[in-house]
């Protein structure tokens, strides 16, 4: 059944136009952007059996397509549509980190991180490239690995800093398996990549580890003075 077969006031699209997006549960929501269910099953059943077999949201707008078309009554079109709405949800969270913006607010870097980040399923180095007000210049990913490590080269990180003009440097890369707590290569790359952007005369301000759930921060570890 799909939301215009609900009777008049009664479907997850009417709630959301008289009350607010935030009344609607996760699959409602689901049901209002899929807008129909499969056969025998309405719109939110639908969306309730996709939370079920993925464990929730995030899971599902990162699953792959194999795995969210193997499922009854999901095809291209409605994979489509949720990755129309997860790449959303990223350009929504860049924009909010526009050139210029000054990153006076940690959360609002936690956050962009996060949403860049988090779901990979191999490593990512990445840097955040600063003026002398901290405000973003860019953000640049330099290097990707494998599920669980990428090569990272101070001289490339250098280079990158002197063709963007940058003062200062945020420097990032997230764990694929979900913990955060960095590894002694971690603090042991920091520390170089703190020494190489010294010659230039180039602050690096922090080094942020990404997990599932949480970001971890050299600079509020005080492992970067």
């Amino acid at each position: 059944m799909g939301i215009k077969d609900w009777p008049e006031g009664e479907g997850p699209r009417d709630k959301l136009l008289q009350h607010g997006s935030g009344t609607l549960s996760d699959a409602e929501l689901l049901a209002v952007l899929l807008r129909n269910g499969a056969q025998g099953e309405s719109a939110v059943a639908l969306g309730r059996r996709l939370l079920t077999e993925f464990g929730g949201l995030r899971a599902l707008f990162c699953a792959s397509k194999p795995k969210v078309c193997r499922l009854h009554g999901v095809g291209s079109v409605k994979y489509a549509q949720l990755q129309a709405a997860a790449e959303i949800a990223r350009r929504i969270a860049r924009e909010n980190l526009l050139r210029g913006q000054v990153l006076t607010n940690p959360d609002l870097t936690r956050d962009y991180l996060m949403t860049q980040l988090a779901d990979r399923s191999y490593e990512v180095f990445a840097i955040l490239l600063l003026d002398s007000q901290h405000r973003v210049i860019q953000f640049i990913e330099l290097f990707r690995g494998t599920i669980d490590s990428a090569s990272v080269y101070p001289r490339e990180v250098v280079a990158m800093v002197l063709e963007h003009n940058a003062a200062a440097v945020i420097v990032c890369h997230n764990h694929p398996s979900g913990i955060a707590e960095p590894s002694q290569a971690d603090r042991r790359i920091t520390e170089r990549l703190k020494n190489a952007l010294a010659t230039i005369d180039v602050s690096l301000l922090d080094h942020m580890v990404v997990g599932d759930r949480e970001i971890v921060s050299f600079a509020e570890r005080g492992w970067i003075t």
